[in-house]
């Protein structure tokens, strides 16, 4: 029994050693080009809780069609790309226009790429990593009683908070305003890449975790 074992590993070293070897698997990024133009190889995240949930890969224009939508956790597979750009459209003057939205983000990046000179998207995610809240507050009823109870945010949802509240504060800052979609994006992008709480999203964050502390 231990002649044929022996043999039959040298056999399989034999034939593993005339294959080429394998490569690993690209994580979500790796290899792709965001709207042709940036590279999402040299983006770090500095969470590494939300790390494994930011997805950069984008094919050619960042439309789906909603293939994902009925799919459980099925937004993983999704580019943060697009689903930023669906928060966008989520509801106002800007609701239904993903056309418009896109290439108002694109030219914000374009902007933010010409003032700075490094990689707009490495500015997107670390304004994603300050805009997502650690902690949040959910409500316990006890008989007749309920109150506040502060509870730790799952990665997957603290990327669909700082998306939603990004794109919240870019598109309400052209309320009222001849400042254009591309500038509200421009402006809170910054702000929030710095951790400045003047931003929209920065400041939500703090609130809700301000909340959650006080209900501890």
């Amino acid at each position: 029994m231990k002649w044929f074992v022996d043999e039959r590993r040298s056999q399989l070293g034999d034939f593993m050693s005339d294959e080429e070897p394998q490569q690993a698997s690209p994580i979500a990024g790796i290899g792709t080009m965001v709207f042709g133009k940036w590279d999402a190889t040299e983006v770090v995240c500095g969470d590494p809780g939300l790390a494994p949930y930011i997805n950069l890969t984008t094919i050619g224009t960042p439309h789906s069609g909603g293939r994902h939508a009925n799919a459980w956790f099925g937004k993983a597979k999704l580019s943060v790309i697009e689903r930023f750009i669906n928060n966008l459209m989520r509801s106002g003057k800007f609701s239904g226009k993903k056309q418009h939205c896109a290439k108002a983000f694109e030219s914000a990046l374009d902007s933010i790429a010409n003032r700075t000179g490094e990689n707009p998207l490495q500015h997107f995610i670390n304004a994603i990593v300050n805009s997502a809240p650690c902690e949040e507050t959910t409500r316990i009823k006890f008989g007749a009683v309920s109150q506040p109870k502060a509870v730790d945010s799952s990665p997957s949802r603290r990327l669909d908070i700082a998306l939603r509240n990004i794109a919240i504060g870019a598109a309400s800052a052209t309320a009222k305003s001849r400042r254009t979609l591309t500038e509200g994006i421009v402006a809170e992008l910054s702000k929030a890449a710095d951790g400045d709480v003047n931003s929209y999203s920065v400041g939500k964050r703090e609130e809700i975790e301000r909340i959650a502390a006080s209900a501890r």
